[in-house]
């Protein structure tokens, strides 16, 4: 009598031999996507509300020394003078090469539509989702996936989602990967050959499972394992091992990197840290160094010929006050910054107009005035990069914005 292996059966045999699947690319989230083309997008979510008047600081502005004190200039930790008018924080000061080199950029005085609630999470899903209000309720296909949903030829080797958070912004029905820097899989080859006898009554799920081991074969390691017991454990801990030693963000970014120099053509991943309620002078470095890692470790691993195709656009959910508060930190704002790298930007420069920090150009007497949707932005990056007509951007990608005149993004 034969006897027929159920997906519950055939998780819960490779448990016992040592195969976590309860961590595995199957069910841990990392978010990516690929596409026809040589251009390449990633797309880095910094949660808690970036304050950009502090990451690229508007010193030419009188106003700005009365909101925020007097601006040093240069020096070990002086701020990094860029134009005469703004001055990036030191803590990025390891991409001053990027910026020399026209591929650092930024955009000012940017926000999405949200206003005056300061909700980390309304103002998360509102970003990720590229909608303008909630009014309707959420849908949860994000932006980058309903781009996808507009260009031919995308497969799940096209995009990648990244790290621990669930990624909305490449959430639907376009095919996309998910990998997370913190599991492995190692199977042996008996227990692969169930995997595929078990599955393939199943194409659906049996897709997913041959997606999940391409990706943990990524990371260097092999699923396919042909040691004993005490050999897979002792690659497990040095995989351990190695993620207490490497920062989450080279981690995830390194992987990144690897995929974009083959199939990939878009990544997006998150970076947390920003909400700087007090002491702002110690946070919001550590929150930039990270920032520096992701984007050093990206051009550095993917080499001259994808880096000089790649656009990668770092967003946030809203700005921050103007003002500093009585703990030395500052409170949810509106208008903010964006920060624009890779080969494919038009870098060394700051974008977008500047409505001044006099206490009546602001926005509800104490925000930055956002003068430019942070969709329109990224709407003229990918009509750029993938040559998506103005048209289903303003319809489909991002319903209802209207992209205005083109910032002229890209080199």
């Amino acid at each position: 009598m034969s006897t027929r292996l159920s997906r519950r059966a055939f998780l819960t045999r490779s448990a016992v031999i040592g195969c976590s699947l309860a961590a595995s690319p199957l069910v841990t989230p990392v978010t990516w996507a690929a596409t026809p083309g040589e251009k390449r997008l990633v797309v880095i979510i910094l949660r808690g509300g970036m304050d950009g008047l502090g990451v690229l600081m508007p010193h030419g502005d009188p106003d700005f020394v009365s909101a925020r004190g007097t601006v040093t200039l240069g020096g070990k930790d002086g701020a990094v003078d860029l134009d005469g008018f703004f001055a990036m924080h030191t803590a990025l000061s390891p991409l001053l090469p990027l910026w020399a080199a026209g591929q650092l950029g930024f955009v000012h005085a940017v926000s999405t539509p949200y206003r005056d609630k300061r909700s980390h999470f309304d103002g998360q899903d509102l970003l990720e989702a590229g909608i303008a209000d909630l009014s309707s309720g959420l849908t949860r296909d994000g932006w980058l996936n309903r781009m996808l949903g507009e260009m031919p030829g995308v497969s799940t080797r096209t995009a990648y989602a990244l790290g621990r958070e669930p990624m909305f912004v490449l959430s639907g029905a376009a095919p996309f990967s998910r990998w997370t820097p913190e599991v492995d899989l190692a199977l042996s080859p008996q227990a692969l050959r169930l995997a595929e006898l078990v599955m393939q009554d199943d194409p659906a799920f049996a897709e997913a499972m041959a997606q999940a081991f391409v990706n943990a074969d990524s990371d260097g390691d092999p699923v396919a394992f042909s040691g004993d017991t005490a050999d897979m454990m002792d690659m497990l801990r040095a995989d351990m091992a190695t993620g207490r030693q490497a920062p989450a963000a080279e981690r995830i970014a390194a992987f990144a990197a690897q995929q974009l120099r083959g199939d990939a053509r878009i990544a997006t991943f998150s970076l947390n840290g920003w909400d700087t309620h007090d002491a702002q002078d110690r946070a919001l470095p550590r929150a930039l160094a990270q920032l520096v890692t992701a984007l050093t470790t990206l051009r550095d691993t993917m080499g001259d010929g994808a880096w000089r195709n790649t656009a990668v656009i770092a967003m946030t959910e809203f700005g921050r006050t103007v003002r500093m508060n009585g703990t030395g930190g500052t409170d949810h704002g509106t208008g903010g910054a964006m920060v624009l790298a890779g080969g494919a930007i038009r870098g060394g420069r700051v974008f977008g107009e500047w409505p001044g920090l006099a206490e009546a150009d602001l926005y509800a007497r104490r925000d930055l005035m956002p003068t430019r949707d942070v969709r329109a932005i990224a709407g003229w990056l990918i009509h750029g990069l993938f040559g998506l007509p103005v048209g289903a951007i303003e319809t489909r990608v991002f319903p209802g914005v209207d992209l205005g005149s083109d910032p002229g993004l890209l080199a």
